[in-house]
């Protein structure tokens, strides 16, 4: 057994090819949904290059439920999310151990992967710990946790935003917020794992339609509370002039508060 697990969410894809496709070389969890399908969800193991990946077939759809459902299978002292179009890089699991070896103080790591270009999120250039002003830029794939520390503090990935959610993006943040909430320490550190594959177009953005800035509300409901219309606001003003171009800086600013309003009605899952 070793002390790094990656858990893979994917979907319509082969376990085997794809833990060979993604140069894994440490024990895993992959998750593989298979939405539109019926039966029952199913677990198999097998090996690879001695590291047992772990399988979990499931028809059930949502980013979330994958994540949440690979965390509930994951064993080791050390636990990596990834995607399915994410290629590690030749020793990172050494990389991943020595960083939090050598930083006790850390509970959560978001590590560089580098993204395709134009769909840059983040970069991290020092070591440096994460507040409430800055958590927002990191994908799944940049967390890396003490497993035992994730499970004690009860946090999920909420079942609301995300691939095969009701509503878009945004279930990375609101994981992160929820961590920093429970008094879990979380850094950034400037280790290299691995890059993007490029895919060439994106899982979920679709353009700057009403659905955009509506989702958007509901997201920061959960994230703001009552500083939601306020952080709102700063989000577009401060990208009116590629968001807000076609519908207008109002409309956009309507859609959003309406968001809001219906995050209030929603229970968080």
């Amino acid at each position: 057994m070793s002390r790094l697990e990656i858990l893979i969410s994917s979907v319509n894809k082969d376990p085997g090819d794809l833990a060979d496709k993604l140069h894994i070389h440490s024990d895993a969890v992959i998750v593989n949904q298979k939405p539109g399908t019926r039966g029952k969800t199913e677990k198999d193991t097998f090996i690879l290059d001695s590291f047992v990946i772990k399988t979990i077939t499931m028809h059930d759809k949502g980013v979330g439920l994958s994540r949440n459902t690979a965390l509930e299978n994951a064993t080791a002292e050390i636990i990596q999310f990834g995607d399915d179009d994410i290629v590690y890089d030749a020793g990172y699991v050494n990389r991943v151990l020595e960083e939090f070896d050598a930083h006790p103080e850390a509970d959560v790591l978001l590590f560089n992967v580098q993204q395709q270009p134009g769909r840059e999120t983040y970069h991290n250039e020092d070591f440096k710990k994460v507040s409430w002003y800055n958590y927002g830029r990191y994908p799944a794939y940049a967390i890396c946790a003490r497993r035992q520390k994730i499970v004690d503090s009860g946090v999920k990935y909420s079942l609301l935003f995300g691939g095969g959610a009701p509503y878009m993006n945004g279930e990375d943040s609101l994981f992160l917020h929820d961590l920093l909430k429970a008094g879990l320490n979380i850094y950034r550190t400037p280790v290299d794992i691995g890059h993007e594959l490029a895919t060439g177009t994106s899982t979920w953005f679709e353009g700057y339609t009403d659905k955009f800035f509506y989702d958007r509300g509901v997201l920061y409901h959960f994230l703001y509370g009552k500083s939601a219309y306020l952080w709102g606001f700063r989000f577009l003003f401060k990208n009116r002039d590629e968001m807000c171009r076609e519908k207008g800086f109002l409309k956009c600013f309507r859609l959003l508060r309406k968001g809001v309003r219906h995050g209030r009605t929603l229970k968080k899952v």
